[in-house]
């Protein structure tokens, strides 16, 4: 069986870079297009509309948190019968999630659209910023569904052993959104919400991609007459509470870094922090691509209670983790004016802000590797409980102490800090709880 024999390898690191490459492509590419998204509103539309982007991700990452419990849980869950050899029965979970998945997407669609004239209107905006933060959603919510299913598909398609189609899709997806992004708020005159509908249409190509590969019955996960099993359902999501926490609270605190900025500097602010954003996602992007890719490994290894191959992978992954930290940290301050300038002209003053602000917070990046893989690792062991007191812990409440503290002392300069902070308290439970069961999981 071909799944078996990727899974029989020797861990090496070879063999974990071709198991995680096509992974970390895909998430960096998808990345690349969110930048590449802003750069278009920000230069076709001007900084204003950059802000309205900012100011709908918390809505969006709301909508988004079931489904990213459910796709990081379930395929863990999935992954793990895979290796005790309850290949039907994971066929049956896998389908009844998928349905489970598409009905969460069409209630957070309705609920999104009853809510936003509100949530908009307090936020205190000016009418222009205002105007464009229920444009851009209002047709972003359209592809609610679809988002959802390609959240899915992409770890499903990873941990069937597909994911170089995965990466395809993305590419394609995201060469798709950056020519419409262009032709439709250049060419069609169609401003931030023809940016959504590229967006939206960009993520359908792996729903619809995934749809045909895994009606088929070639893909070692395939659909077939679902089994609602309800233990399934609390597993999936208490495994994967932790990357709904990460959801809903990076939009929490999304909030939080929007109204200090909007209270210390104004509406230029909020671009600032949504550029800083886009570089850290960028580089975030390697981790997470790296955490997922390797997940399907970790389970599946945890699965059949091969300490010595999880013990390896362990190893060899956080090696990986310290190299790249350092370089990427580097090449972040380095390269701060360059990056900052696609997205703002020097005599605009979001640039000064956002060269500032990036070569701060570029500290986080020695941290946040490790900080994110630790959390995937406890999800691939099927720790739902620590994974989300790490998740929990790093994206809440570590930023929340560091968000209401710091500015207090030092302005504009600590909001900048707050970041750096929060990674390196985390790091500092990562470690612990890292540490604390190494013995019970053998890695």
């Amino acid at each position: 069986m071909e799944k078996q024999n990727v899974y029989l390898k020797p861990v090496t690191l070879k063999n974990i870079l071709k198991f995680a490459v096509p992974t970390i492509a895909m998430t960096v590419f998808m990345s690349f297009y969110t930048m590449v998204d802003g750069l278009f509103v920000s230069n076709l539309i001007g900084t204003n509309a950059l802000s309205a982007i900012n100011l709908t991700a918390p809505i969006i990452q709301l909508v988004t948190a079931i489904s990213t419990m459910l796709a990081t849980g379930g395929s863990a869950v999935i992954m793990k019968k895979m290796g005790e050899e309850k290949c039907e029965e994971a066929k049956e979970d896998f389908t009844a999630l998928i349905l489970v998945n598409v009905m969460v997407g069409a209630v957070m669609c309705i609920l999104g659209y009853m809510v936003m004239d509100r949530i908009f209107a307090g936020m205190n905006l000016s009418a222009d910023v205002e105007g464009y933060c229920v444009e851009y959603l209002s047709r972003y919510l359209l592809f609610t569904v679809p988002i959802l299913l390609m959240n899915n598909f992409t770890l499903y398609m990873i941990a069937s052993e597909k994911a170089v189609l995965s990466l395809v899709c993305s590419v394609a997806g995201g060469v798709l959104n950056m020519v419409l992004d262009y032709v439709l708020i250049a060419g069609f005159s169609m401003g931030i919400s023809g940016a959504a509908v590229a967006t939206g249409l960009g993520y359908s190509v792996t729903a619809v991609v995934g749809l045909v590969v895994f009606c088929g019955k070639k893909s070692l996960l395939h659909f077939k007459r679902p089994v609602f099993r309800f233990r399934v359902l609390i597993k999936a999501a208490s495994n994967g509470c932790s990357e709904m926490a990460t959801a809903l609270v990076t939009g929490i605190i999304t909030m939080m870094f929007n109204w200090t900025m909007l209270y210390y500097v104004g509406e230029n602010g909020v671009a600032a922090v949504t550029i800083i954003m886009y570089v850290l996602m960028f580089v975030s992007s390697l981790y997470t691509g790296y955490s997922y890719g390797v997940a399907p490994m970790l389970s599946f290894y945890h699965g059949e209670q091969n300490c010595e191959k999880l013990k390896k992978l362990a190893g060899i992954s956080l090696k990986v983790f310290a190299l790249v930290s350092v370089v990427t940290v580097a090449a972040s301050f380095l390269l701060t004016k360059p990056l900052v300038s696609v997205f703002a002209r020097p005599d605009d003053p979001v640039y000064d802000l956002a060269v500032t602000g990036n070569r701060i917070c570029s500290a986080a990046l020695l941290f946040i590797g490790f900080n994110i893989f630790a959390s995937g690792l406890f999800t691939a062991l099927s720790n739902g409980i620590v994974s989300a007191v790490l998740a929990f812990s790093r994206s809440f409440v570590f930023m929340l102490i560091t968000m209401l503290v710091l500015p207090r002392f030092l302005g504009v300069n600590g909001i900048w800090l707050a970041t750096p902070a929060a990674e390196l308290m985390a790091f500092a439970l990562s470690i612990f709880m890292f540490l604390k069961y190494r013995k019970r999981y053998g890695y």
